[in-house]
């Protein structure tokens, strides 16, 4: 099996850290030989902004809790570093988190590049507003105030939405549209299938 490299796409609330760890399960059982280098940003500036012991963790508290983007910078230095600690070759690889913009896009470039990954699996869980709008009030989260939630779905659908497009047109990739209003095994078994690992789930 060659290393996979996959990258989930889709609105906060669209169920993209659920479904990469019940993924990462089925890798991890399919090829236990390989390490399954799991980066998701999101989860890890969480971390960070829980802390609130430095002006870099209030500031990024103050980013979460008003639905902005964080910085680029910030971003690539939170994946690059986990990439450059963990990834190799010969590891798998599933992102969540980024690229968020395109400008994200163009950076991610130059490392897969780095690390020899040309071949690129985009999950892209196409799930409407009204769904991912309910699903955030549901979970409550602390930073999923109706204003940050409103402003995470406008950019979401102005800056990461092309990026779906970048990844339709480039070289060694392949879009999986997947319906991200099934239930969570629906979407699981989906996922599975488009990436050809069926009889491991």
């Amino acid at each position: 099996m060659q290393a996979r490299t996959i990258i989930f796409i889709g609105p906060q609330g669209s169920g993209k850290g659920t479904q990469i760890a019940q993924l990462k399960a089925i890798i991890e059982k399919l090829d236990p030989r390989r390490r399954v280098v799991d980066i998701q940003t999101g989860r890890r500036f969480r971390a960070l902004a829980a802390k609130q012991e430095t002006f870099a963790e209030n500031k990024i508290a103050d980013t979460l809790n008003n639905g902005r983007l964080q910085p680029d910078f910030l971003t690539a230095i939170l994946w690059g570093q986990a990439m450059v600690d963990q990834l190799d070759p010969k590891s798998h690889l599933l992102i969540d988190g980024f690229p968020r913009n395109l400008d994200q896009a163009h950076e991610l470039e130059s490392a897969l590049t780095f690390f020899e990954r040309e071949t690129l699996d985009i999950i892209n869980l196409d799930t409407p507003e009204e769904v991912v709008r309910t699903r955030m009030e549901e979970r409550a989260r602390e930073d999923d105030t109706p204003e940050s939630i409103e402003e995470r779905l406008r950019w979401f659908r102005e800056e990461t939405l092309p990026v779906v497009e970048y990844y339709r047109a480039r070289e060694n990739t392949t879009v999986h549209d997947i319906d991200g209003t099934s239930t969570i095994d629906e979407v699981h078994h989906a996922v599975v299938k488009t990436l050809s690992l069926e009889q491991h789930s």
